[in-house]
């Protein structure tokens, strides 16, 4: 079967735009494609962090900003261009993580992981659809959740954010594929972040940062379109949310033991 998106053979020289990036997947990742040959920038809220991480790398860049104001996004795009020259990959991977049941909502918890998690992503698809498309090349890849699959315990705020972003990645394919751009649907299972930390359940398939990132890069010089991982785990609980209501709702309430 061929690939979605034309597969990545070599890092070197490529620019690549991590956002959200100072701790956990995205600090990995900055690693891994420095490593591979890569240019890239790194931002986040954190701008120490960032340094710490890129530092005295030649190669790699800091633009710190909040992926969460509106007015920062234009200037954070300028300066990231004017730092590497143009840009081929921007991975979104901003995100806030609030572990609440149904029966416990913090509304203020929900507008403020909608506004980072999914507005956040369309603030800067905003700026880098049309940069990409008069290049007429790019790519875009969205860090989502296999929890986006189906309902979760726990996960009433953040697993209906990246449902969200499945959606919208989706959709991004369906609209720029034909048009030179690339898009990329990266949905993790549980890795071992300060996201993570605050869980108080077993967390089947616990990833390394490092190995989330590998497994990332692996799956862009794939050329796939969603990139799910671990293996196991994830295509586990992808196969359940394709199981009819009646047999999946019980089964996941013998799972999570809810």
């Amino acid at each position: 079967m061929r690939a979605l998106n034309p597969p990545i053979k070599n890092w070197a020289g490529k620019r690549v735009w991590l956002i959200g990036a100072s701790s956990g997947i995205g600090a990995a990742l900055a690693q891994a494609l420095l490593a591979a040959g890569a240019w890239v920038t790194v931002s986040a809220r954190r701008k120490e962090a960032l340094l710490e991480l890129t530092q005295p790398h030649p190669h790699a860049h800091v633009v710190a900003f909040d992926a969460g104001d509106a007015q920062a996004w234009p200037d954070a795009f300028e300066r990231t261009l004017a730092a590497m020259g143009h840009i081929d990959l921007v991975v979104f991977g901003a995100a806030r993580y609030d572990p609440t049941h149904s029966w416990e909502l913090d509304l203020d918890q929900v507008q403020k992981s909608f506004d980072l998690n999914v507005v956040g992503v369309y603030r800067g698809i905003s700026l880098l659809v049309p940069y990409f498309i008069k290049r007429g090349e790019g790519g875009l890849a969205i860090i989502a959740s296999i929890s986006a699959y189906t309902g979760l315990p726990k996960a009433v705020i953040y697993g209906a954010t990246k449902a969200a972003l499945n959606n919208l990645a989706q959709t991004l394919y369906f609209e720029l594929e034909s048009k030179g751009v690339s898009v990329y649907l990266i949905n993790p299972g549980f890795v071992e972040t300060p996201m993570t930390a605050v869980n108080d359940f077993e967390m089947p398939g616990l990833m390394k940062p490092a190995q989330a990132a590998q497994a990332i890069v692996a799956g862009f010089e794939r050329g796939q379109f969603e990139i799910r991982f671990p293996r196991g785990f994830a295509g586990a609980l992808r196969w359940i949310s394709f199981l009819p209501d009646r047999w999946r709702f019980p089964l996941l309430h013998k799972i999570t033991k809810l």
